[in-house]
């Protein structure tokens, strides 16, 4: 198993120097976006016409002794917006045919979520099985815009020789291992999970057991921690709708690995993960707060390569 980096939260930096600085923590993969919400700020698209620069990437990459572990295009394909939605799908569909040219072999990306109806604007997530007529939305969500579209895009990174990590995240149609698993069902085996403990965490769900459920199903994994804060829960729920920034206020926040849980649940983690046949990459993504990128990156990086491989000679994760 190997420590890597999505790269989105160094994206002001251009990539050599995004490289140098991951190679002095002990990272030996990255991830690249391609567009939608991570942006392209270290692999365009345009990549995808160009064959010297997919060489010179590649060279890149090589020359710091690092592999490319995926490229992520997280977007909504499914949005109700059909300008929206094109573009987002346009952006997949050619981050599956550049993976294809550059010999990646996972793309991550949401599952997207539909409106209401199809003159609706924005997305609707449906939370609750009652008033009815919120299981009779989800119903035509799933197969009228869900499935169509699913199954043709599977299709179509299954023929290019590409898998679909889905980030299972609240907001989209798949956001836990029923739900991805479902989908899974409907669009075949070139459909999986991009396992981020984070959102499984403030929805109730062991990540670890989620390691149980999903198995093989396990494509790509981000690490990534949350805090849970009992004293406000009481107060907010999970279903916490104020910005991250409220740190005080929330009920719950993302963190940098090992601020939310500690080294005994991430070592375990990691072993179930094995145990489960996954033997990719932890592709450290930085969303806390509280740390700035560089500090969060270093904590992450040592703390997680002190779990996979031992401790570097004088190395401590908490300094």
């Amino acid at each position: 198993m190997k420590v890597g980096v999505f790269t989105a939260l160094l994206s002001k930096l251009p990539l050599a120097g995004v490289l140098d600085k991951l190679g002095a923590f002990g990272v030996s993969a990255v991830e690249l976006g391609t567009g939608n919400y991570p942006g392209d700020a270290h692999c365009p698209l345009s990549l995808g016409e160009d064959p010297h620069m997919r060489r010179a990437l590649q060279q890149l990459v090589a020359d710091h002794r690092m592999t490319i572990s995926a490229l992520s295009c997280h977007g909504n394909p499914l949005h109700p917006d059909p300008s929206r939605a094109a573009h987002d799908r346009e952006v997949c569909r050619r981050t599956v045919l550049l993976a294809e040219k550059l010999g990646v072999r996972t793309v991550v990306e949401f599952s997207g979520c539909p409106g209401d109806s199809p003159q609706a604007k924005h997305p609707n997530w449906v939370t609750c099985a009652w008033p009815p007529e919120y299981r009779d939305l989800l119903q035509w969500q799933w197969e009228t815009v869900v499935t169509p579209y699913w199954t043709e895009h599977a299709k179509f990174a299954q023929d290019h020789g590409v898998r679909i990590a889905i980030e299972m995240h609240p907001g989209f149609v798949v956001y836990s291992p029923e739900t991805m698993l479902r989908l899974r069902g409907i669009a075949g085996p070139a459909v999986g999970a991009n396992l981020d403990p984070s959102h499984l965490f403030w929805q109730g769900i062991d990540p670890i057991a989620a390691v149980r459920v999903l198995g093989d199903a396990i494509f790509h994994v981000h690490a990534k921690d949350t805090r849970m804060y009992p004293a406000n829960l009481a107060r907010t729920g999970v279903l916490d709708t104020k910005p991250y920034t409220d740190e005080r206020g929330r009920g719950w926040i993302f963190r940098t690995v090992g601020y939310g849980h500690g080294a005994e649940w991430w070592r375990e983690f990691v072993s179930s993960l094995r145990m489960y046949g996954y033997d990719g990459v932890l592709s450290i993504e930085h969303e806390d707060s509280l740390l700035s990128a560089e500090e969060g990156l270093k904590k992450a990086a040592l703390f997680l390569n002190g779990i996979v491989i031992g401790d570097p000679p004088g190395a401590a994760w908490w300094v």
